[in-house]
């Protein structure tokens, strides 16, 4: 890895000293600016612009900004992002590195570029920007586009200008449709909202006095995990060990094993019932009860996650010379004695792994979380209730807006294009830093997450969004920096489609006509 860093540093020096000149450039775009008008100019958007200028232009700004950001992740995400940014000549990417699940590691370096940049502008009221006599309507652009067959029925959008506030384009962006996956940006806000970026769930081991009960209490961490190489996250076997060692002090060597999953409250099986995107909620869980040996995506899951995680702690405590019981299920009492914890990387990290991966699990787990931080009961309903509750104390336009669940997997959510571009915006509001990582853990086209096999031959780097995907219902969501440098946040929304593929790719041109336009 040092060598490979040493070998490609120079060319990464000589990108970002090319950049300098556009990153002022469009640092100055970005500020913040009283509304006008640009002047009249010529204009014929053409792929061969798009990629000279706002793939060269927004992408070299990435560049520079990643390079000055360093280090590359140890475990090489951004290495690979620099060297197919390299090839490319252009850049992009978000560190989903670990921070470690200790409090003092270091954070992970800031990248996103052009999500970042000119969000210091004022808050304005929306409003829709008019083109000017001769200029090119962006709605003449993104019409023909959302009118495209593969779309369906109905079709929604809304498109913001993120340093002004501004509404650049809508097509009933006051109604609500199913969101799909792009409800976990929704979740994201509130349960970094109502916990911070910095909150930490842990796992613990707990003693009974005089019973010799062990019990394993699940704290709602869904990225705990039983495998030997953690990747940064809490470890199962690292608290197997601590527990061990604390049993050992103590001279207790054969426990009663149980397992406490009682900070969740409600049904534990979705409404979808069965379904490989997403186990079985619960408060202890471990690699999201998968039986692949996956990280993300679709896999078969065991039918009782809490079950499966307590029997791996069993085998990890034998072999740590503790003698146990088979678990079973009980709840903590308030006498039991603490011995070992560990703790997840910060929910920073949490929301970003997300939303990149589209993680329904995670997604589950914050709503629940959410609630019990505002008072509701940890259950289906009660994150329902409390992402609506912290959306509306945020001032969000929320008419129209139905929650059932916290990863869009429940057909009856609705929401509207307005409150997706609304989210986005309060996510890069200079006044609400803690908001970030809604923007940096959007998959980026091209290289990140659900978006890592889409717009490799277009807008790859520039657009950053969150996909959404049920039957008959195709959205997208996110941010792009079109061809004037401004930042736009944007949201569409498709219901009725028939072709999820088709659908996806005419909801991939409509975004990179949108970072290519540079339209009023």
């Amino acid at each position: 890895m040092e060598r490979i860093a040493n070998a490609v540093r120079p060319r990464l020096a000589r990108a970002a000293q090319a950049a300098e000149p556009r990153v002022a450039r469009l640092t100055r775009t970005l500020r913040p600016r009283a509304v006008s008008l640009p002047p009249r100019r010529p204009r014929a958007t053409r792929t061969w612009q798009y990629t000279a200028g706002a793939a060269t232009a927004g992408l070299a700004l990435a560049a520079g900004v990643v390079t000055a950001a360093g280090p590359w992740d140890a475990n090489g995400q951004r290495t690979a992002e620099r060297d197919r940014a390299a090839s490319l000549q252009r850049a992009g990417g978000t560190d989903h590195g670990r921070a470690g699940t200790t409090r003092t590691a270091p954070r992970p370096a800031p990248s996103a570029g052009p999500v970042l940049v000119g969000l210091d502008g004022p808050a304005a009221a929306f409003g829709t920007l008019k083109a000017a006599p001769g200029e090119r309507a962006l709605s003449d652009v993104l019409r023909p586009l959302l009118d495209a067959s593969a779309l369906g029925a109905t079709r929604t959008a809304s498109v913001i200008d993120l340093t002004t506030g501004r509404r650049l384009y809508d097509v009933a962006g006051d109604k609500a449709l199913t969101p799909a996956s792009t409800t976990k940006i929704a979740t994201a806000v509130a349960a970094l909202s109502a916990l911070g970026p910095d909150h930490r769930f842990t796992t613990r081991t707990a003693l009974e006095p005089d019973t010799g009960e062990l019990v394993l209490v699940g704290g709602g961490d869904p990225t705990l995990t039983a495998r030997r190489n953690t990747g940064g996250w809490a470890g199962l076997r690292e608290l197997a060990a601590d527990t061990a060692k604390a049993l050992r002090k103590r001279g207790v060597h054969k426990v009663t094993l149980s397992y406490d999953t009682t900070l969740y409250s409600g049904p534990s099986l979705h409404p979808i019932g069965v379904n490989e995107n997403l186990a079985p909620v619960t408060a202890l869980t471990a690699d999201e009860g998968r039986t692949d040996g996956s990280g993300k995506g679709p896999a078969p899951r065991v039918a009782d996650p809490a079950k499966d995680a307590a029997t791996k702690f069993e085998g990890f405590l034998e072999d740590a010379g503790i003698t146990t019981t088979p678990p079973g299920p009980s709840k903590a009492t308030t006498r039991a004695q603490t011995l070992a914890t560990v703790s997840s990387p910060p929910l920073s990290d949490i929301v970003e792994r997300m939303l990149t991966n589209s993680d329904n699990d995670i997604a589950e787990a914050l709503a629940r979380q959410t609630a019990l931080t505002s008072g509701e009961p940890g259950s289906f309903d009660g994150g329902a209730e409390a992402i609506s509750a912290r959306l509306t104390k945020l001032g969000l336009p929320m008419a129209g807006a139905s929650f059932h669940d916290g990863s869009g997997l429940d057909r009856d959510d609705r929401l509207t294009p307005d409150l997706l571009t609304a989210l986005l915006a309060t996510a890069g509001d200079p006044a609400r830093p803690g908001l970030r990582p809604v923007l940096t853990g959007l998959p980026v086209a091209g290289f990140t997450g659900t978006l890592a096999d889409r717009y490799t031959d277009s807008a790859a780097g520039v657009v950053r969004a969150k996909t959404g995907t049920l039957t008959g219902v195709n959205t997208l969501a996110g941010t792009v920096v079109d061809a004037d440098g401004r930042l736009l946040a944007f949201a569409f929304m498709a219901s009725g489609t028939t072709d999820p593929l088709a659908a996806e790719a005419a909801l991939d041109r409509t975004a990179t006509a949108l970072a290519a336009c540079g339209c009023s």
